[in-house]
C-alpha cells in the first residue's frame, strides 16, 4: 500500500457520515430482540422475571446522573454543554416531563410490582450488570476516553429507550400485558419521548468531539460494545430467572 493510500484509508469520515455510521449501528443492536423478552411480553404476567430485569435496571439507573454530570462537567465544547446541563436538570428534578427525579419514577415502577424499597434496596446486581455500569464510569471519568464515554451513554444507553416491538415501546407493553397504570410507567414513557432529542444530542456531541479516525472507530465500537453489555445484562437475568423458577419459584408469585 501506497503512502497515499493508507492516508485515504485511515482517513477521518466527514461529519454527516461519521453520524449516520453511529446512528446505523445504534440501530443495529436492537436488545429487545433477546428472547427473554419474548417470555416477558405474554398474555401469562410473569411477575419474576419482570421483577429480575426490574431491579437490575434499577441498579443502572441510579448511575445515570453520575454519567451525565460527569460529561457535563469534562465536556470540551460550549453549546453541548448547555444542552447536557438540560439533561441533567431533568434527571434530577423532572421539571421539563412535569414528573420527578428520574430514579424516583423507577422507584414508583418498582413498587406498582410489589417490591418493597428494602428487597430493592439488598438486590446484588449480576457480574453482567456491573460490567456495563463501569464501562461507561470509567470511560466517562477517563482521560482520553470522552469520546466512548460519551457514545456508550449519549447513544447506546439513550437508545434503549426508542426500541420497540411490532411498533409498541416498553411502556405501552407493560401496561398492557401487566395491567399497570400510566403512572406505574411514567419513567418508560418519559424516557422514550425525550430520548429521541438525547441520541440526536448524543451522536451530534460525538460526531463534533471525534477528530481522527481513531476516534471515530473508537466511539462506533463503544456504541456497539455498549448494546452488547444491555444483552449481556438481559442474558443475566434470563438465566437468573430459569434458575429461579427451576427451583420452584412461581413465576406468578407477585400477581
Amino acid at each position: 500500500m501506497t503512502q497515499d493510500a493508507a492516508t485515504v484509508a485511515t482517513a477521518a469520515m466527514d461529519r454527516a457520515t461519521f453520524a449516520q455510521a453511529l446512528r446505523v449501528t445504534l440501530d443495529e443492536q436492537l436488545t429487545l430482540d433477546h428472547p427473554i423478552f419474548k417470555e416477558l411480553f405474554t398474555p401469562e404476567r410473569n411477575w419474576l422475571l419482570l421483577k429480575i430485569i426490574s431491579l437490575e435496571g434499577y441498579q443502572i439507573t441510579k448511575f445515570f446522573l453520575e454519567y451525565i454530570e460527569t460529561l457535563h462537567y469534562r465536556c470540551p465544547l460550549s453549546a453541548h454543554k448547555r444542552r447536557l446541563l438540560f439533561n441533567m436538570f431533568e434527571e434530577e428534578t423532572g421539571r421539563f416531563s412535569k414528573t420527578k427525579n428520574h430514579v424516583e419514577l423507577m422507584e414508583d415502577f418498582i413498587r406498582a410490582q410489589g417490591i418493597s424499597d428494602e428487597e430493592r434496596d439488598v438486590w446484588t446486581p449480576s457480574d453482567a450488570t456491573l460490567e456495563l455500569i463501569h464501562y461507561r464510569l470509567d470511560n466517562c471519568h477517563g482521560e482520553k476516553t470522552y469520546h466512548i464515554g460519551a457514545a456508550a451513554v449519549m447513544i447506546a444507553s439513550e437508545g434503549q429507550s426508542l426500541e420497540t416491538r411490532a411498533g409498541d415501546a416498553r411502556h405501552t407493553i407493560l401496561a398492557n400485558c401487566y395491567g399497570l397504570t400510566e403512572q406505574d410507567t411514567l419513567f418508560f414513557s418519559v424516557h422514550q419521548k425525550e430520548d429521541v432529542a438525547h441520541v440526536a444530542e448524543g451522536i451530534s456531541l460525538v460526531a463534533d468531539v471525534c477528530d481522527t479516525f481513531e476516534m471515530q472507530q473508537e466511539a462506533i465500537h463503544a456504541v456497539r460494545h455498549t448494546c452488547k453489555l444491555f444483552w449481556n445484562m438481559y442474558e443475566s437475568a434470563a438465566q437468573k430467572y430459569y434458575s429461579l423458577r427451576d427451583a420452584g419459584e412461581p413465576a406468578a408469585a407477585l400477581a
